[in-house]
Parts: structure tokens; sequence; C-alpha cells
């Protein structure tokens, strides 16, 4: 991989896979604004998608190991993002197309390049099940994930483990945390909580009752990182060097487990919107039965002088600004 300048992604050929969904998104911005060239890549792209950074479309999960070696050659990478992936409303089997046997090809085109740029693969803290209540969860514990996303996330990186040691492959792991910002997505708690109150303060700026906000019963606790953090970790490991990082996973969290019934109670309270919260029985089990979520990371201050800068209390801000009119989340 070639160096960047003074420890920056400036000049750096940045290519983001996924790059116009929620997290692509503000990565590939975020190398725009330091002056990397970006290439963003999607099959989907919105309508209203950036026209800067440039965006290649492109069906990943259509892509074979030669289409994408053609590809990844001819932009000439210095480094690759893997945002893309599957997370919300799909099956076990659409997830494992879109977490493990695309990440899968990506590797295979990547070592057959004749200068392979750095992975950086986005993992989930899913991946490793439930954890140790009080305790945050090391790199070194063994995975052992209880739903079909953290199952078929866990085979991408162990394709970006066995590349890496197999092949040479410059390939890191970042397992995130839960992460929440503006822009969350709707299939998640963060986001369809934010979009129930965005309807509920529209509802009542027309002076209607809105609906109750009905959840599952919400025991668990979280380990929730910001979405500038986790882009923060994600421009640090461009950087660093290739001995400290290769072949390595390393953990991006808050280090800290919240609740999420506490959690859920604040977003609703900085919303400013009158809105009665109900946890139910539910039809459905959850999506998730790991009670404890906390992630060590120590690595990450060690290998990337990375660490979590933003509060909980930012975060949710920024989510409701997004999503709740300007009128009513103004009012505290």
């Amino acid at each position: 991989m070639r160096t960047a300048d003074h420890g920056t992604a400036a000049g750096l050929r940045v290519v983001v896979l996924g790059g116009t969904g929620y997290l692509g998104r503000h990565i590939g911005e975020a190398f725009h604004a330091d002056g990397a060239q970006v290439h963003l890549v999607s099959r989907n792209p919105a309508e209203d998608g950036p026209a800067d950074p440039p965006l290649v479309r492109m069906d990943l999960l259509a892509a074979g190991p030669r289409e994408l070696t053609a590809f990844f050659g001819s932009l000439r990478p210095d480094v690759v993002v893997n945002a893309a992936g599957r997370a919300w409303r799909a099956d076990e089997a659409e997830m494992t197309a879109g977490n493990a046997d695309l990440v899968l090809r990506v590797t295979e085109s990547l070592v057959g390049l004749p200068r392979p740029p750095r992975l950086i693969q986005l993992g989930t803290v899913h991946e490793y099940g439930a954890g140790t209540p009080g305790a945050g969860t090391p790199e070194e514990q063994e995975p052992a994930p209880v739903t079909p996303y953290g199952r078929t996330k866990l085979l991408g990186t162990q394709a970006v483990l066995r590349a890496a040691a197999d092949h040479g492959l410059d390939g890191v792991v970042l397992r995130l945390a839960n992460v929440i910002g503006a822009g969350a997505p709707a299939g998640s708690l963060f986001g369809m909580v934010a979009a129930h109150l965005g309807a509920a303060a529209r509802a009542q700026s027309l002076g209607e009752k809105p609906d109750e906000l009905r959840l599952p019963p919400l025991r668990a606790h979280r380990d929730v990182v910001d979405v500038h953090d986790a882009v923060d970790a994600v421009r640090a490991a461009a950087t660093a060097p290739a001995a400290d990082l290769g072949g390595q996973v390393v953990n991006i969290g808050r280090g800290e487990a919240v609740p999420m019934d506490a959690t859920i109670h604040r977003m609703v309270e900085l919303s400013g919107v009158d809105l009665p919260v109900v946890e139910t029985v539910p039809d459905q089990p959850s999506r998730t039965d790991a009670q404890w979520q906390q992630l060590d990371v120590s690595r990450a201050l060690r290998l990337l002088g990375w660490q979590p800068r933003r509060t909980l209390d930012a975060s949710l801000r920024d989510l409701l600004a997004a999503a709740v009119p300007a009128p009513v989340n103004g009012r505290k």
C-alpha cells in the first residue's frame, strides 16, 4: 500500500464498497474531505446521491472474482473499505450472500493484484454473541454468534483473516459496536424509534394525538458507538503501519454497555415529543438474545491511537435532529 502523507489519507486512492449505505456514505465523505481520491461503489445509488466523490454502479453480489479483479485493477486503490452487507430485513441466505460470500470474492480478487491494497472489513460486535455482564469482550475471545447476522459476519471476518495468513493480504477487521447517529437505518432499534418520534412530532404539530411507541421488553445492555467515531477508526486504520495492523481484529466501541430501556427513554426526552413508550411481549423472538454487549477497546488505542470521543447524548441529538421536525426538536 502506498504510504499516506504525514499519516493522513490525503492523496490515497480509496474504494468504498457499499458507498451509499449508512456507514459507507459517512466513510466516503470523510476520506474525500481528507483529500483522498474516493470511489463509492453501490448497486442501488440514491437518486440524490453524491456526485463527488464519484459513484461506481456495480452489483457486488453478482460480480465474480474476475470482474472484481479487473475493477480493482483499473482503479488501483491503496485502500478498500468494505461497508457492504446485509443486516436488516434479510433472511439468512441473503445475509450469507452479502456478509460472507462477497467478502470471500473480494479477498480472492485483491490477493491477485500486482499491488494489493489494504482491506478494511467492517465487522460487528454481534460476531461475539453473549458477553460477560460487567466485563468488556477482548478480541481474543472465541466468537459464538447467536444470530444469522452475527454468524454470517463472522464468516466474512474469517475470510479476511485467512487471506491475510495464507496470502499475505494487508487486511484488518474493525469489529464495530452498534453504530448510532444521524440517518441510522430504519430497521435498527434507534432508527425505528427516531422515525416514530418524527411521525409523532408531525402529528402533534397538526393537533393530533400520536400513536404510542410499542417496543419489546428492553432488557439488554449494548455497547453503542457514534458514527463519526466509527468513521475516525476507519480513517486511522487506513494509515496505520501494516506491520502493526495486518491480519488483526480490532474492537471499535465506547467500551461500556448502556441499558437500552434508559437509552430509549432518554431519546424520547431529548426529542421533546410527548410520546408514551409501552414495552410489550413480542410476537416474534428478538434479533439477538445476547443481553450484554461491551467491547474491550484497548487494542484500538494501542494500534490505531483511536478512542471514542462523542457522548451518547451527542449521538442521540444527531439522530433526532435528522428525524424530528426542528420546531419540536428544539423545544428541549
